[in-house]
């Protein structure tokens, strides 16, 4: 059979693409190992189901037909399991439940999905319950991911969101190719087909880009969370904020809510919580208050090129160094260096 070249390219595209997105994230410093992990595995779980379909759609191989539309069963574990791994201190139980169920349909896929229309319904539902699984895990807010480096929970946050929309619509997308095929609408299936691959290739693209340049934006929304009026918050936070100058531990671009509360002998929640209560803020902002600081000593007092400074004061990127100086003191590093300089002048 000679190859469909309208529909070919696309899913071969998706399915490089999906590939250099996990080898990217494989790479990445999210603040656990297992977690890139898992988020790797995901992407592969993608380039592996765009292969079948380009074979499928291609060349007309369909002997892999059953394996391919079981396959994704583990994409919403998977991405579920990589976002949970921030969120908690054991993760094996976990990943043996989900992904041992998403085996076991797969197994047993060949032999009890003949017609493959009930193996369908049951992805989508998966889906539909992974996207919530995140969804729930996204309200919780930016500090239950106790486990991600500082620097990136908001982004990671940012990315659950994304990724619950995401699996809405491969959801949708799946019913809506099943039914059609179900109901001998090939040509309508085809055109689904063609367009997803198009959308999740130009998805692809923008990981690849935001992982390439080590993250997105890092400012969100922050939801100020009441406790005990007894004083415990503001007596939480003076320790916390001992802590972070007498051993400059905001210097540190690995620190995660987890083992700044660890240090100061409290659950991560109740850090949170103080942190929300008396500064109206999350711990990634609390934290790089302490960095900006620094970092605004660093420019008024010595003569270091401001990469320098950034490198110096715990901060991973340059854009949200950028960023987070521009929030703190309203104008650029340099521009606050030649004000400081000229401060001390006179001029």
């Amino acid at each position: 059979m000679q190859p469909d070249l309208a529909v070919f390219p696309v899913p071969m595209l998706t399915f490089l693409l999906s590939v250099v997105a996990a080898g990217l994230v494989l790479r990445a410093d999210l603040g656990r190992v297992v977690s890139t992990r898992f988020f790797a595995a995901f992407f592969l779980v993608l380039a592996l189901g765009s292969f079948m379909v380009g074979l499928r759609f291609g060349y007309g191989v369909d002997r892999l037909v059953p394996v391919q539309r079981a396959l994704p069963l583990f994409a919403g574990p998977l991405l579920w399991l990589g976002f949970a791994s921030v969120t908690r201190d054991r993760i094996a139980g976990l990943a043996l439940w989900h992904l041992g169920a998403a085996v076991a349909l797969l197994a047993v896929a060949p032999w009890v999905f003949a017609d493959l229309l009930d193996l369908d319904l049951i992805v989508g539902v998966s889906y539909v319950v992974y996207a919530g699984g995140l969804l729930w895990m996204w309200s919780r807010g930016v500090n239950h991911l106790s486990h991600a480096r500082i620097e990136n929970a908001v982004v990671l946050r940012r990315w659950m969101l994304a990724g619950a929309g995401l699996l809405v619509v491969f959801a949708l997308a799946d019913t809506v190719i099943a039914l059609s095929f179900a109901a001998q609408r090939s040509r309508d299936a085809m055109a689904v087909i063609s367009a997803g691959a198009v959308v999740m290739a130009l998805g692809l693209i923008a990981v690849i880009v935001a992982v390439s340049k080590g993250g997105g934006r890092m400012t969100s929304q922050v939801t100020v969370v009441k406790i005990s009026p007894d004083g415990d918050g503001a007596a939480l936070e003076a320790r916390a904020r001992q802590v972070l100058l007498e051993s400059k531990l905001y210097l540190d671009t690995e620190l995660t809510v987890d083992r700044l509360a660890k240090r100061l002998t409290v659950p991560s929640r109740a850090l949170s919580l103080a942190i929300n209560q008396t500064k109206g803020m999350n711990v990634s902002q609390y934290v790089n208050d302490f960095r900006l600081d620094h970092a605004a000593a660093l420019l008024a007092e010595g003569d270091g090129s401001v990469a320098e400074v950034l490198d110096q004061s715990g901060f991973l990127t340059r854009s949200n160094f950028y960023r987070e100086f521009q929030r703190r003191f309203g104008m650029t590093p340099a521009a606050y260096r030649d004000a400081a300089k000229a401060g001390q002048s006179g001029i």
